[in-house]
């Protein structure tokens, strides 16, 4: 027993089926759970009483809005409704699993999802960022995968906030101490601050997994008489409420013990052993199904198993290992311990499954079975205190047709635009925005965060941060891999949020295209404010519209994701912010396209067009704090036909890199110090005019390449075929080691050391004074 799960109890009467029969009208706390009146009064309907204290526990977990997606099933649907049998072609699992899961050729599959872990990485920034990661990996290992790499997008408040001083540093080390020791390189994701994530930041957590395809597991109890297995970690008191976070309080009063804590405390060293087992497990053919214990617990793993099965549950809590003294069954059922997983066993498999837990010293224990039947039912001391139908819990929860409402200030956003503000136009001026913008804290180099990470364990990450997508190798014999990269500029969702997800998915596709990989499927964390706010109804609505569209525009589909609502403070909502996660397959990851400007001499091509297009730019947002207009005009077939070029050209070119946030400048910025070489170029010959604009425009579908220069007219040849704008800028200078600039038309060369000096000094003078940064770099 730990210290965390000590405690006192006092004598307290378990509420049993027959008692919560025979008392049908004794109050129960159900308000303080989050459930409303008719949420209880529906419950008492499908019983034909008052549920008991442990019933309640499992309804007001999985009827919460992080389990049952009460508030967002009406609008998610429509992912079903665009999804083609052409999309679905590749797809092995897909949205309503543990995970979506892809074939990638070659008998391969692979797994990949991103979920959030917000709220409780706000209470307790460390535990709830790293339990956010092992969540997600569990989620991974239930498909019969092995975790090959994580990601996380993050946002924050001011950069310069004491509470973002706070938040970060726990949120960055939680991610890191935990993938770090589960031996899982961290290959991509995002920073991003903004005012509106104060006192509400966003800790998203990506997992991928890789399989042989016949080792495909999917979550169900199925079979009478199979045994229910619990392995993994004791059961203790922490995390109890996660999901509800009212119930931490709740489910404690008149049990004598000090209030316990709503965010898990993770062990990532179990978690490791866990994943060895799992696998061993899954390859000797011992598992029926299985089901990771995250969100809601032993509530969820067993209604969910029961309901996909053919029959019914028996569960004994008095078997559950528990590392806490006097728990009750609302607790047990409610406790979010982690790295738990339960599985469904035939009888004459149970020896041989304990035998490899043994191997791996991992706790397992027969809980229950599968039974004939409908119903699951679960005992304590040898009473019944649950006797409920299965799918009422995990599946036939409410749903809500909230209210949709476009506000009346959407129309003052959108007329608010950047074009009065005032723009520079001397070089010199010119000159500084792209110092400052380089050294904003949206800008500037991520270092500081990524370096705590390990990002090339396990030896098969091909590229990783602060590439515009994290390739990783799948099969050593061939150097099949697969690409991911997740992204989503808020501000633009919050302009257009139909528009704003399909910006998101776009520049997504746009980075794992860029290193060479065919986009093949999607996943997304929506993060918005609350559901019961009609405006966020509609930036919801409209963002999962213009994600699915965008999709079956692409034909790629969503295989999976998350919902997250609430994210405000007080009646302050975060921007809407649709994370969109892109997965591409690579044939061989050393044909990869390098990041950045890396060989002297090579040709600087600019591949895509670019208008004034300012709304909701980093610039606009960095100089005037800004925020208003029309986001910049998506092309999805564009998008498409870059896509296409950049893979048909990739053993062709020579570094890449994708312009997003900050336009051309930042590109040319990243390029160059990223790759280590400078480079004098010249703007497109069309906004030459206008150097502002060409400069800091953030018109999308746009690619910075490079490429030999008795290479360059087939590419721009190959480009025009293709349908895609191209246009020569200049040429890659020498290497930073021998003084190389950034020559950009007639501004005054910008020395690459200054320039890192500017991108790489922000993040450190922030949270940690006399860190050094490293700059990254690329293995095979």
């Amino acid at each position: 027993m730990t210290e965390l799960d000590a405690r006192t109890v006092t004598d307290i009467p378990i509420d049993t089926v027959a008692n919560a029969a025979a008392s049908p009208d004794q109050p129960q706390p159900f308000r303080e759970l989050g459930l409303k009146d008719d949420e209880y009064a529906r419950i008492r309907e499908i019983l034909g009483r008052r549920p008991t204290d442990a019933e309640l526990a499992m309804y007001s977990v999985m009827w919460s809005e992080h389990c049952s997606y009460k508030s967002s099933k009406v609008h998610l649907r429509y992912f079903g409704e665009t999804t083609t049998a052409a999309m679905k072609e590749k797809m092995l699992a897909g949205i309503g699993e543990n995970a979506g899961v892809v074939d990638i050729g070659d008998g391969w599959a692979v797994t990949f999802k991103v979920e959030s872990h917000n709220h409780p990485s706000y209470v307790e920034p460390y535990q709830g960022a790293a339990t956010g990661v092992g969540g997600i990996v569990r989620d991974i290992m239930a498909m019969g995968a092995r975790p090959i790499a994580v990601g996380d997008p993050l946002r924050f408040g001011p950069a310069d906030a004491p509470d973002t001083a706070r938040v970060l540093p726990g949120v960055v080390a939680g991610v890191g101490g935990y993938g770090n020791c589960l031996g899982l390189p961290n290959v991509g994701g995002e920073v991003v601050f903004d005012a509106s994530y104060a006192g509400n930041p966003l800790v998203n957590a990506l997992c991928v997994g890789a399989m042989r395809t016949e080792d495909l597991h999917l979550a169900f109890a199925s079979g009478a008489g199979n045994k229910i297995i619990l392995f993994g970690a004791r059961t203790g008191l922490d995390g109890i409420g996660g999901v509800s976070v009212l119930a931490s309080e709740t489910f404690g009063e008149g049990t004598g013990r000090k209030k316990l804590p709503s965010v898990q405390v993770g062990d990532p060293f179990t978690e490791k052993v866990l994943i060895e087992c799992c696998l061993e497990l899954f390859h000797a053919g011992l598992v029926v199904g299985i089901q990771d214990l995250g969100g809601a617990g032993l509530s969820c793993a067993t209604s969910e198993l029961a309901s996909a099965g053919d029959g019914g549950m028996h569960i004994d809590l008095d078997a559950v290992p528990l590392r806490a003294t006097g728990m009750t069954p609302a607790e047990i059922l409610s406790s979010e311990s982690q790295e738990r997983m339960c599985a469904v066993v035939a009888p004459e498999n149970v020896e041989a499954f304990m035998a490899v837990c043994r191997k791996w010293d991992t706790i397992a224990t027969v809980i229950g079975e599968v039974t004939d039947g409908d119903r699951l039912v679960i005992d304590f001391h040898g009473e019944t205190v649950v006797d409920v139908p299965p799918r009422t819990v995990a599946h036939d929860g409410p749903v809500y047709e909230r209210p949709v409402l476009r506000g009346k200030g959407q129309d003052e956003l959108a007329a608010n635009t950047p074009a009065a503000l005032p723009r520079p136009s001397a070089p010199s001026e010119l000159r500084a925005e792209i110092l400052r913008l380089a050294a904003s804290p949206n800008l500037c180099s991520r270092a500081w965060v990524t370096d705590q990470y390990d990002r090339y364990v396990r030896g098969n990450t091909a590229s990783a941060q602060p590439a515009d997508a994290g390739v990783v190798r799948v099969d050593e014999s061939t150097g099949r891999g697969i690409a991911v990269a997740t992204d989503c500029n808020a501000r633009f969702a919050a302009l257009d949020p139909y528009a704003g997800a399909q910006l998101a998915l776009a520049e997504a596709y746009r980075n794992v295209a860029t290193s060479g990989s065919v986009p093949l499927a999607v996943t997304n964390c929506l993060n918005f404010g609350s559901p019961e706010d009609p405006h966020v109804m509609w930036q919801f609505s409209e963002a999962v519209r213009g994600l699915a569209d965008g999709c079956a525009q692409l034909g790629i589909p969503v295989t999976g994701g998350n919902v997250s609502f609430y994210n405000q403070t007080g009646t302050q909502a975060i921007l809407p912010t649709p994370v969109v996660g892109v997965l591409g397959v690579i044939d061989d990851v050393a044909a990869r396209i390098p990041s950045g400007f890396r060989r002297e001499g090579d040709v600087v091509v600019l591949l895509g067009s670019t208008a004034d297009e300012l709304g909701g730019s980093e610039w606009a947002h960095v100089v005037h704090g800004h925020l208003g207009g029309e986001p910049p005009a998506v092309d999805l077939a564009h998008e498409q036909r870059l896509a296409q070029l950049l893979v048909a050209q990739a053993g062709v070119l020579t570094g890449s890199h994708d312009l997003s946030d900050g336009g051309l400048a930042q590109a040319l910025v990243e390029a160059t110090l990223v790759g280590g070489h400078g480079a004098a170029v010249a703007l497109p010959a069309a906004l030459a005019v206008d150097p502002f604009v060409a400069l800091f425009s953030e018109s999308t579908g746009r690619v910075l390449v490079t490429v030999a220069p008795e290479a360059a007219d087939a590419l721009l040849a190959a480009a025009a075929e293709a349908g895609v704008p191209a246009e020569r800028l200049g040429t890659v200078g020498a290497a930073e080691s021998s003084g190389a600039e950034l020559a950009i038309d007639d501004l005054a060369a910008l020395p690459l050391a200054e320039l890192r000096a500017a991108w790489e000094g922000t993040l450190p003078a922030l949270f940690e004074a006399g860190f050094e940064s490293r700059a990254g770099a690329e293995t095979l």
